[in-house]
């Protein structure tokens, strides 16, 4: 995560975090949200944001999609391992079961309630979208950051 910044304090203390995804920039959104041990991640698509280039197989942007995911959890002490919730976006339902063994690699031992879900995305080179909610074990942050 390239960003970090602390808003508030006490019981409305939030910790927003930013990729460097031109998107949070231009939409006005953060990559993650934590408020006490909650984190809210943000859709993820498949874009790598550090080249913003983006595959062309649905298996490989979910690939991509959790590799982002897992960095954004990692940078608040959570992990795919704290996911309790996960919401699937897809622009074709058709293209979920070829997802299904990265998903289940990820998830097949936490087992999130989970939803899948048809739409349109922002840009049609996207196929998938994934959005996820966790819990942290350090209070919303790591500790260095409780501190301030």
């Amino acid at each position: 995560m390239s960003m970090r910044q602390d808003v508030g304090t006490g019981p409305n203390r939030r910790v927003l975090l930013s990729s460097g995804s031109s998107f949070e920039a231009e939409v006005g959104y953060s990559r993650a949200v934590v408020v006490g041990d909650r984190v809210e991640v943000a859709g993820t698509t498949g874009f790598d944001y550090r080249t913003m280039t983006i595959a062309d197989s649905v298996v490989e942007q979910t690939r991509q999609c959790l590799m982002n995911i897992r960095e954004a959890l990692n940078a608040v002490g959570s992990s795919l391992e704290d996911v309790v919730r996960v919401r699937y976006i897809l622009q074709d339902r058709n293209d979920f079961p070829l997802t299904w063994p990265v998903l289940r690699e990820a998830f097949e031992h936490v087992r999130p309630a989970a939803t899948m879900i048809q739409a349109g995305l922002s840009d049609p080179r996207m196929m998938i979208e994934i959005e996820v909610s966790a819990v942290t074990h350090s209070g919303g942050a790591p500790a260095e950051w409780r501190s301030l």
